[in-house]
């Protein structure tokens, strides 16, 4: 059953939080299984993956165009719908009006001009006036569709950025995501975090593109077998930035380049007990395993990923529904390998866990199961 976007609960919320939904609770209705659920994000997944594979092996990276004095100059922007916009401004300056020509990742597109409104939060009272894009021509259904009046992006604090955090100041942004089949809402913050952040990976900035969360990934184990690669594997290589992890909430579940994610799997593989492996995976994944026929749980190896060092302050313990994703009446490895140099850490992974992004104290930190 889906939800109706116009009778969610709207409390009076502190300044600068906002309550926020996984997607598909608004989009069950269109399917008429489970899995054909699944077989739309999976789709809209590997879209982002190409795209995001064609911007960062490109030469330009995904610089955005100039702009005339009379706007400021823009980055790319990363949005928190998991897509990345190469923009395009152009202003007008005999009646002052800017207009703009974005792309998205899945051929999406939007033309409009630029604008700009107060929020006011009711409990405080507080004010805040930001800039955002009001489109008048959009084509494509994935980004433009009835239950969504826009996109909202999240990128990395910049100074001549026009994502919310980088408009809404502040240097600290906190999320936690609901969890695919999570009807429930959870929390947006800027400025504030309730969570204790008791684990931390650091965030590290990287020239070539400002606005994505780039972390230290150190180490890698699946259950106490370590994934034997050397932790300057992860190090930014060469005047492209290559290599290194990022964060994207709009990657439904974790890359790894191919040489890694080959012993990765194969690792996996062998830390399974007693679960027999399916003949035929179901894509876009290549380790499946069947459903028990008597119907018992399954359970299946946790990975641990290490930030910076080998240190209970900067693991992230990923087990089951963060592991594997049920599908098709399969249990499939819920990460893949890719033809790039750098990793993608993506949602299935981080589904319930609090995130709290502080680029002041460049850390990411983890709250395992925070939503609920």
């Amino acid at each position: 059953m889906s939800l109706d976007p116009t009778k969610l609960p709207d409390p009076p919320m502190p300044s600068y939080t906002f309550t926020i939904y996984h997607r598909d609770v608004f989009e069950k209705s269109k399917f008429k299984n489970y899995d054909l659920l699944l077989e739309n994000r999976f789709a809209r997944c590997h879209a982002r993956a190409s795209y995001l594979a064609s911007v960062l092996e490109s030469q330009n990276g995904a610089q955005g165009g100039e702009m005339p004095e009379l706007v400021q100059k823009s980055t790319d922007i990363f949005y928190g719908s998991g897509e990345t916009v190469s923009p395009a401004y152009y202003c007008n300056l005999e009646n002052f009006e800017c207009q703009y020509d974005m792309h998205y990742g899945d051929n999406s597109q939007t033309k409009g001009f630029i604008a700009d409104d107060v929020i006011t939060f009711l409990v405080e009272h507080w004010q805040v006036r930001i800039t955002f894009g009001c489109s008048k021509d959009q084509t494509g259904e994935l980004n433009f569709s009835s239950f969504a009046s826009g996109i909202v992006g999240l990128g990395r604090d910049l100074t001549d950025g026009y994502s919310l955090p980088s408009q809404f100041g502040g240097n600290v942004m906190s999320m936690c995501l609901p969890s695919f089949d999570s009807g429930k809402g959870s929390v947006l913050s800027f400025q504030t975090s309730k969570w204790p952040r008791a684990k931390s990976a650091k965030l590290l900035f990287n020239y070539r593109y400002p606005s994505f969360y780039f972390v230290n990934i150190y180490k890698v184990f699946i259950n106490d077998r370590e994934v034997p690669v050397s932790p300057s594997w992860w190090n930014f290589k060469g005047p492209m930035m290559n290599s290194g992890m990022f964060v994207d909430t709009g990657t439904s579940y974790t890359t790894f380049p191919h040489d890694f994610y080959t012993v990765f799997r194969y690792i996996f593989r062998a830390e399974v007990q007693d679960i027999p492996m399916a003949e035929i995976p179901v894509q876009p994944f290549d380790t499946c395993y069947k459903e028990d026929p008597n119907g018992r749980d399954l359970y299946f190896p946790i990975v641990k990923l290490y930030f910076g060092s080998v240190n209970s302050s900067t693991m992230l313990l990923l087990a089951q529904e963060r592991v594997v994703v049920h599908y098709r009446g399969l249990y499939c490895l819920a990460f893949v390998g890719w033809n790039s140099e750098r990793s993608v850490l993506g949602m299935t992974q981080l589904q319930g866990v609090g995130l709290t992004f502080d680029t002041i104290s460049s850390t990411l930190s983890f709250d395992i199961d925070a939503c609920d």
